[in-house]
């Protein structure tokens, strides 16, 4: 059984609709998803309506242009590396960020530069930002957000083994054998910010105030970590959700739920995807707003998401938060 939202979250499913705006919506359970962009999405928002936001972008990197969407979907690469299919399995395509030009890489730093002032404007003071990286951007991607007025607060570290990085020399495998590009990727770094405390302000009067400030601990009392044993994702939920980047729910429901430190209040997805942070909102009992431009991406977390929500996560109920003793 899902928990049941408390009375404050059930007030703000009430005021869902407000973020919709005029654009297509759709509500799953505490959550809605809507279907625009995100940056003329933040411009018309109210300031300081959300609490926190948990995502992992898939566009303004070039991996997710449409031109490189087609590729990877003829599979003919393009940015993505399509690795070899051994053991009777095929793997999923990786993007190469090491393809991306000085011009590129300025795209990129212009791009969550703008980015991160619209977001100062939704979150309320004190509110985090928790977002998806990997080693080769991170600093390009979290340089750019603090020089659009985040606060920078650390980085969580998803200890994941993928098959990221570990190639030899393209086009002279054979002449080094022995040599790898880059080392084998064996962690996930999230960016960890925070919208600025108003001048003077500390996090106990900014919990009181706006609900935010700080992250919250683990059921049974623990500080909350900044490394999290990972997985891979599970067969089963990319079965479910066919998406590139999809994130285990394992991990995903432990984000939303630090991200709120009194439990309450609404976390965003700018950049939803198939919906596996507003699915993890919905396991938790939380409220999740996920905002998508892509169509064929809109519909699959409509249906998604639901199917993704109830999941049993390490052979338990993560609604009754079990998961967050034992990792």
């Amino acid at each position: 059984m899902l928990p049941e939202p408390s009375v404050s979250v059930q007030t703000q499913v009430h005021a869902l609709a407000d973020f919709a705006g005029l654009y297509r919506a759709h509500t799953i359970g505490n959550s809605m998803i809507v279907q625009a962009d995100c940056f003329a999405w933040l411009a018309a928002m109210r300031e300081d309506s959300v609490h926190a936001i948990v995502t992992d972008p898939p566009y303004g990197v070039k991996e997710y242009e449409n031109d490189q969407l087609a590729k990877r979907r003829a599979g003919k690469g393009g940015i993505w590396r399509i690795p070899p299919s051994f053991d009777g399995h095929e793997r999923a395509p990786l993007p190469r960020f090491t393809a991306l030009n000085p011009r590129e890489r300025d795209d990129l730093r212009s791009f969550f530069r703008q980015w991160a002032a619209l977001v100062l404007r939704v979150l309320r003071p004190g509110g985090h930002v928790l977002i998806a990286t990997n080693a080769f951007i991170s600093q390009v991607t979290l340089g750019a957000l603090v020089e659009g007025g985040l606060e920078y607060r650390g980085e969580i570290i998803r200890l994941v083994t993928t098959l990221r990085g570990g190639d030899k020399p393209k086009g002279a495998e054979e002449e080094f054998p022995e040599v790898c590009s880059l080392p084998r990727g064996g962690y996930e770094p999230w960016g960890m910010l925070r919208k600025p405390l108003p001048t003077g302000m500390r996090v106990a009067e900014c919990l009181r105030t706006y609900g935010t400030g700080g992250l919250r601990r683990q059921v049974n009392g623990d500080q909350f970590s900044d490394v999290i044993p990972s997985e891979r994702t599970p067969r089963a939920e990319r079965d479910i959700a066919d998406h590139p980047s999809l994130k285990p729910q394992s991990l995903m429901r432990q984000l939303v739920y630090a991200a709120l430190p009194l439990g309450e209040g609404i976390i965003l997805d700018p950049f939803m995807g198939s919906g596996s942070t507003v699915a993890a909102c919905e396991a938790m009992g939380l409220s999740g707003i996920g905002i998508e431009r892509q169509q064929d991406y809109y519909e699959l977390a409509r249906e998604v998401i639901p199917r993704l929500a109830v999941l049993c996560v390490g052979g338990s109920s993560v609604g009754q938060r079990h998961l967050f003793s034992v990792l």
